[in-house]
């Protein structure tokens, strides 16, 4: 027979909680959390969650206010109103009973890419996916963050930075598990200094992939673009989760470590990716 577990549940109903418990089998599967960059909706990674989910994860997309239904707050809006809002996001999916707790990805693009990399630092993150990842000063923290753009920003953003001076990179100096950074080649908006900053950051990750998007801009405003991200978001995961049942059955059988998995050649063939050493 399939082992079970099981959980506490809370139904409320009629003003009141009843108390139950949810049984399932014990097999548990990784959950994917993407996350829309600034002027993005959710509607952006429903496609590629589909992709993903087919793996045999669990996926979640959703709108980081100041977005879509919450367009009206745009104004408003703070960084800290938005990763208050991926922790919310995270919090759900790793709620979900089939989503194992310890096989969590975090996939952001862009200002998406900048909250996910703050996100490490205060929750459990086993694969982190950077598209085009924003950086901004961390001083104003809780200004409008439509009040952070402007020549200044620009100039921070050609600059070299310790990780230590930038909440975002002192969260990917601090992270160990595995990276994926995708660039742009003709990005206005995320400019190449902002990538090798991240990069420099993962120090003590378990694993660093670096792509190139040859020929593409910010917004992969051509479907061949987007369709290139997807397969290499897919094709990383492949070999990411492959690694991770790897390594399980390795410790179960009480062999060791075990030798990581290279992507298989028909994922690296249909990213048609240009793949950059890492720094």
């Amino acid at each position: 027979m399939m082992p079970t577990r099981h959980n506490t549940i809370d139904i409320p109903v009629d003003g009141v909680h009843l108390e139950g418990t949810l049984i399932a089998p014990s097999n548990m599967v990784p959950g994917v959390l993407l996350v829309h960059g600034w002027d993005g909706s959710q509607q952006q990674d429903i496609t590629r969650a589909h992709e993903l989910a087919a793996l045999g994860c669990i996926c979640m997309t959703f709108d980081l206010r100041g977005h879509a239904r919450h367009q009206a707050q745009r104004e408003a809006v703070t960084r800290e109103d938005n990763l208050r809002d991926v922790l919310a996001a995270y919090d759900v999916l790793v709620g979900h009973p089939a989503v194992d707790p310890s096989a969590v990805a975090v996939i952001g693009s862009s200002y998406g890419g900048y909250l996910a990399a703050v996100l490490t630092s205060l929750r459990r993150v086993r694969w982190l996916a950077l598209r085009v990842p924003a950086i901004y000063r961390d001083e104003n923290w809780e200004f409008p963050k439509r009040r952070l753009n402007g020549d200044d920003l620009t100039l921070y953003r050609h600059t070299a930075i310790e990780p230590e001076k930038n909440r975002a990179l002192a969260a990917c100096e601090d992270f160990f598990g595995d990276v994926l950074v995708v660039e742009s080649e003709h990005d206005s908006i995320v400019p190449h200094p902002v990538i090798e900053n991240y990069l420099a950051a993962f120090k003590h990750v378990r694993s660093l992939r670096y792509e190139v998007m040859v020929g593409a801009d910010h917004a992969m405003s051509k479907r061949v673009w987007r369709e290139q991200y997807t397969a290499i978001v897919v094709g990383w995961m492949t070999k990411m989760r492959l690694a991770a049942k790897a390594d399980r059955d390795k410790a179960l059988s009480g062999k060791g470590s075990v030798q990581r998995t290279s992507m298989p050649e028909e994922a690296e063939r249909a990213s048609g990716l240009r793949s950059a050493p890492s720094p």
